[in-house]
């Protein structure tokens, strides 16, 4: 348990404590990241990217629609070692943003801030060094709570509320690279040395971004994304989708001293990462998918239009003459096994099993050797020879998206 107290701020709360385990105090992992550092300190591993995919365990309240459990799955990307200034932050930009267009989830956000301009905008606006943390961790709440439950939280942790009013200017900014520029033009955050690092980071950070081709309106610029965890020293990270009711699909920044914390000698190695919600991505794309998902293969469905007052036999006769046809040139289809269903429930059954085809036949269709190709979607239909409907059919299901 040692391993993983002191690092998370406030999150500490929801470690899992194991009772008395053969006379040592355990807990479940709450993140791969404090595991991934000691690692580094035991094995003097001085350079190293690698990705890992396992369990962690977080006493939260679960809600199963977003994606919110007490045990899941997290995979963490993680570069250690001396590189150039931003470049691997850059580069860990670049991994989340094209993960989540490949997931093709919609539209999303990487925010990105710094905790040094964080640190110069409270240091600025007069919070006391040893409130940083704690004035920090309720910032981070403001993508959850409204600003006056926010500012109510900071006078209770110990500052004025004009203090706090001076910090809410700050943190209400939110946009691209041009938001980095307003606050250097800022005289009382620039006489900051804190703040004016932080936001030459930034700088080269939007540079870096550019020239990995992330694109600009995957990237945002939130001064009030501050991420409670205390390790973090430098960039920090948080993805969202836009208009999804759930919260940041990954997280992550920059956290040069928690390698040293594993070490007699207090050694610093620097390393950024970002970490995934496998299992809150899962939940997303299920639901993106109740309303896509095919319950069926069948690709066509052979309806007929019942002939009024006649012999109604027949027809069941000719859709299981059409339906053989398609079945020995390999199109995979299906109907109704009785001699008079109505035509609307035929249509209804089509769209509920998401086939994307109907062959409609009725009196007129038999007598002259036709057959009325539909497609269910667009609900537009094609009149062809009964002979012709195999070809135009794979041709239609050809164009279909795999």
């Amino acid at each position: 348990k040692a391993t993983l107290t002191g690092k998370y701020g406030e999150d500490s709360k929801l470690i899992y404590d194991l009772a008395d385990q053969g006379g040592e105090i355990l807990a479940l992992r709450y993140d791969l990241t404090v595991p991934f550092a000691r690692f580094c300190a035991q094995h003097n591993i001085k350079n190293i990217k690698r990705y890992h995919i396992a369990r962690v365990y977080r006493r939260d309240r679960p809600v199963m629609s977003k994606g919110r459990y007490r045990e899941f799955y997290q995979c963490d990307i993680d570069i250690a070692g001396e590189y150039e200034s931003m470049v691997p932050d850059a580069e860990c930009i670049k991994i989340v943003s094209e993960i989540l267009t490949k997931c093709e989830l919609g539209e999303f956000k990487v925010k990105v801030n710094h905790r040094q301009i964080l640190d110069g905008i409270f240091a600025s606006c007069g919070v006391p060094e040893d409130l940083f943390r704690p004035i920090c961790s309720a910032v981070d709440k403001l993508d959850k709570l409204p600003w006056e439950e926010v500012r109510k939280e900071m006078i209770q942790k110990g500052i004025a509320g004009e203090c706090a009013d001076l910090i809410g200017g700050y943190v209400e900014n939110s946009g691209g690279k041009e938001i980095v520029q307003k606050l250097l033009s800022d005289e009382i955050l620039c006489s900051n040395e804190m703040a004016v690092a932080g936001l030459k980071d930034m700088e080269k950070l939007f540079e870096y971004c550019e020239a990995m081709s992330v694109p600009p309106e995957h990237i945002s610029f939130d001064v009030s994304l501050a991420r409670g965890l205390d390790y973090y020293t430098g960039v920090i990270y948080e993805a969202v989708l836009v208009g999804k009711e759930v919260g940041s699909v990954a997280g992550g920044g920059r956290y040069d001293g928690l390698v040293g914390m594993f070490k007699k000698k207090n050694t610093q190695i620097p390393c950024v990462g970002i970490s995934i919600g496998i299992e809150r991505l899962f939940a997303i794309v299920a639901k993106n998918q109740e309303k896509e998902m095919r319950t069926t293969e069948t690709e066509v469905f052979v309806c007929s239009v019942a002939p009024g007052k006649q012999d109604r036999k027949p027809m069941l006769l000719e859709r299981l003459k059409i339906q053989s046809m398609l079945w020995e040139a390999g199109i995979k289809c299906d109907t109704i096994q009785r001699i008079n269903p109505k035509i609307l429930s035929q249509f209804q059954q089509c769209e509920a099993e998401k086939i994307p085809f109907a062959v409609v036949i009725g009196p007129d269709e038999v007598q002259n050797g036709q057959v009325k190709i539909r497609n269910i979607e667009s609900q537009e239909e094609t009149l062809c020879e009964r002979e012709e409907a195999v070809g135009i059919l794979k041709t239609m299901l050809g164009r279909l998206p795999v």
